[in-house]
């Protein structure tokens, strides 16, 4: 075995790629619930690079627009208030397990007219080092597994309350270099694409001006991806948000937004086999991508129950006061038989002349969630007023 050590981060991600299209059964638990969690290749596509949503529980797909909607949605650089900006997030990820595992995201945007947006981005999750050895347990160097992806976005309005936008991805992961239990290794790649809209209109609610928005992006539809020839390929993590945003003007000197988001991967879901590995419920997770997405609403072995089960929510709020300081405050809910992340967040910006400064923290219970003390933190430039 060439890989003698590596970092814990490093095996767990190595492993769902390897296994993310196996046909795993779902093992009952001491407490007669059934764990099956998806699981997919490229899973860093999904994770918030930014701190501003990630300071309101990861929602994103319909809040005010940005220099990271490329990521949550693409439709909205189509209502950006400036003519061009950019920013950069840094996130270290799962320190409580290791500590050189970092996301690193860069974003930028431009206005073509009053009704098309360009935009790009990069996105650069490294997972650390790991030793190398031959088969002789000798040295043979230090690799650093790693993966990004590169986009391109267009946005377009329709009149004054819509928009569609789109996103094109190329995404390459290269998790290992040599051999896994007797296969030759090599880095993955894959293209994929976002379609998402996007609609706001202001109104009158509880007596205050206030504007209501709502979004939905299915993300990262793209080709399956394998590591080696004998091993089976993965599907990446296609995904549906749909979501809704209310902002309330409640003064010349205060805003406040509540947002809600709903997620759930259009993959196949893993179904009961038996002792000889003959499917006894759900269905039989090799197919296309095109199956992949329209049979994920009903291949979930437990049935219409566990379906509802692998939508997972993201609640947030955001306070502005003089459009200068923002304070933030979010929850993330996927329920326990599907993964489990129940966590609190919260977070601050400030807004100076033409720069955003954010930060996020996530909340949670250390000895259970390998996501406690998440800190993350953006920059965000913006130039030419509309």
């Amino acid at each position: 075995m060439p890989i003698n050590k590596f970092s814990v981060g490093s095996a767990i991600w190595l492993l769902l790629a390897w296994t993310s299209s196996s046909l795993a059964q779902d093992v009952p638990q001491s407490d007669g619930k059934y764990y099956n969690t998806i699981q997919t290749a490229a899973p860093f596509l999904l994770i918030a690079p930014d701190a501003r949503s990630g300071a309101m529980g990861d929602v994103g797909v319909a809040i005010s627009s940005d220099a990271n909607s490329l990521h949550w949605n693409p439709a909205k650089l189509a209502f950006v208030e400036n003519q061009t900006g950019f920013a950069v997030s840094y996130t270290p990820w799962l320190r409580n397990l290791v500590p050189d595992i970092d996301l690193g995201y860069l974003s930028v945007y431009h206005r073509l007219d009053d009704r098309n947006t360009i935009g790009g981005s990069l996105r650069y999750f490294s997972y650390g080092s790991i030793q190398l050895t031959d088969d002789n347990q000798q040295d043979i160097g230090i690799y650093s597994p790693n993966e990004f992806a590169i986009d391109g976005t267009f946005a377009r309005r329709f009149g004054d309350n819509f928009s569609l936008g789109t996103a094109v991805r190329y995404i390459l992961s290269s998790l290992s270099n040599g051999q896994f239990n007797g296969q030759e290794i090599r880095p993955a790649s894959a293209l994929a694409a976002d379609v998402s809209a996007y609609f706001r209109n202001g109104t009158v609610l509880l007596g205050k001006d206030a504007e209501v928005a709502f979004g939905l992006n299915i993300s990262n539809i793209g080709t399956k991806v394998s590591y080696s020839d004998a091993a089976p390929k993965s599907f990446l993590p296609t995904n549906l948000k749909l979501g809704g945003a209310t902002t309330f003007n409640l003064d010349d000197l205060n805003t406040f937004t509540v947002a809600l988001d709903m997620n759930k991967l259009l993959v196949p879901t893993s179904p009961v086999l038996d002792e000889n590995g003959v499917i006894i419920s759900g269905k039989d997770p090799d197919r296309s991508v095109p199956s992949g997405i329209f049979g994920s609403f009903s291949d979930a072995p437990g049935g219409f129950s566990e379906e509802l089960h692998e939508i997972s929510y993201s609640l947030g709020t955001e306070y502005w006061y003089n459009k200068q300081f923002a304070v933030r405050a979010g929850y993330f809910y996927e329920h326990p038989t599907k993964g489990d992340r129940q966590y609190v967040t919260v977070g601050a910006g400030l807004k100076y002349n033409v720069f955003n400064l954010d930060f996020a923290y996530l909340l949670a219970n250390q000895h259970e969630s390998p996501l406690a003390q998440t800190l993350r933190f953006s920059l965000i430039f913006n130039f030419e007023k509309k």
